[in-house]
């Protein structure tokens, strides 16, 4: 009897625990866009040289972190790694134009310049990343010839703000250290292939939120980081 008494009862708590999860999700879910909507800054994230084998141990990290940026991808590995240029966009990043075999280009002829650049937008289109409307040069080197060929492709040339000198071997505690001086609008330089860098990026996105500035696009119109689109 007393079994019994108490199955209607085990029932109801069953039912208001199931109403409560849900109203639980439904309040996670709305909060989110709130969140995205307190952002009080944007700052353009940089990857440099990729696709490489450490894409996607990257891409995992960025999405676990709330995290978007830009790829600056070189031609060749594009080519080789189609699949990782769609892994980049499937992730919610944005994909862009880094040289084909990252040479000096201030160094070649106007002929050599332009089949750096336009080889790689073939190249990442062909592997589904669309056609990039950014390009960094590599090294940041450039001159009046770069930038009238990059113009030439509808490319906006890109530098950075901060470097995070993870090319330079600096240690993750030195890459968090640069990501914390990003602005309002500033792009930092960070590269695809960096163990550094990789395991700084939840650091990276604390320090971002602590200081209420989101990772957004880069505008060509500016060459500046801006909100999401």
């Amino acid at each position: 009897m007393r079994a019994d008494s108490r199955s209607p009862f085990r029932a109801l708590v069953t039912a208001l625990t199931v109403l409560a999860t849900a109203a639980t999700a439904t309040l996670v879910a709305t909060a989110a866009p709130a969140q995205a909507a307190a952002c009080n800054g944007y700052v353009g994230l940089t990857f440099d040289d990729g696709p490489s084998g450490s894409t996607t141990r990257l891409l995992a990290a960025l999405r676990q972190n709330g995290l978007r940026a830009t790829m600056f991808n070189q031609g060749q590995y594009a080519a080789a790694n189609p699949s990782l240029v769609r892994a980049q966009v499937a992730a919610g990043m944005w994909v862009a134009n880094h040289s084909y075999t990252h040479p000096h280009l201030t160094r070649l002829s106007q002929a050599q310049i332009d089949s750096e650049i336009s080889r790689t937008q073939q190249a990442i289109a062909n592997a589904g990343g669309g056609t990039p409307k950014l390009f960094r040069p590599p090294y940041g080197e450039t001159n009046a010839t770069v930038k009238s060929v990059a113009a030439r492709y509808g490319l906006t040339e890109i530098i950075w703000h901060v470097d995070s000198q993870d090319w330079n071997g600096a240690s993750t505690d030195a890459i968090v250290q640069s990501a914390a001086r990003l602005t309002n609008g500033q792009i930092i330089l960070m590269h695809d292939w960096s163990a550094n860098t990789l395991a700084a990026i939840p650091r990276i996105a604390q320090g971002l939120a602590s200081r209420g500035l989101c990772a957004g696009t880069i505008s060509p119109q500016t060459g500046r980081a801006v909100a999401p689109t």
